[in-house]
């Protein structure tokens, strides 16, 4: 399974180049991964009651293009990898059919007090990954 946001580039997110800043596009990931994980009802505010939370725990990001002012781009997000307590996710970012970004992060399942944990069954079938 995957998950497709659009975000459009705002002006603020731009460096003196006119281009979007490089640490823009880890944010830009970040938000569709947790929009992802609230249509799947799993929003931040759910794993906070259930006493976990998804900790980034490796980023490895590359760059092959730009995004300027005013430009819609798409964030193809999907899990590639499951383990007992981590989620690897792969993402891209294209304006149109140009890729412009890749990104892999891995994340753990951790208990509220950073002990990592079980991620749930429920969740994981939700993104797609049925245990």
């Amino acid at each position: 399974m995957s998950h497709r946001t659009d975000i459009k580039v705002r002006f603020y997110e731009l460096d003196p180049y006119n281009h979007v800043n490089h640490s823009i596009y880890v944010q830009y990931c970040e938000v569709a991964r947790v929009e992802w994980l609230s249509e799947v009802g799993f929003a931040l505010e759910r794993l906070q009651a259930d006493g976990l939370q998804i900790v980034v725990t490796d980023l490895s990001i590359r760059y092959l293009g730009s995004a300027g002012p005013g430009e819609t781009i798409t964030v193809h997000s999907e899990l590639v990898e499951l383990r007992r307590a981590s989620m690897r996710f792969r993402q891209r970012i294209l304006r149109d059919v140009d890729l412009l970004v890749e990104q892999t992060i891995t994340a753990a399942m951790t208990t509220l007090d950073g002990r990592p944990t079980r991620v749930p069954p429920q969740l994981a079938a939700a993104l797609g990954h049925p245990r």
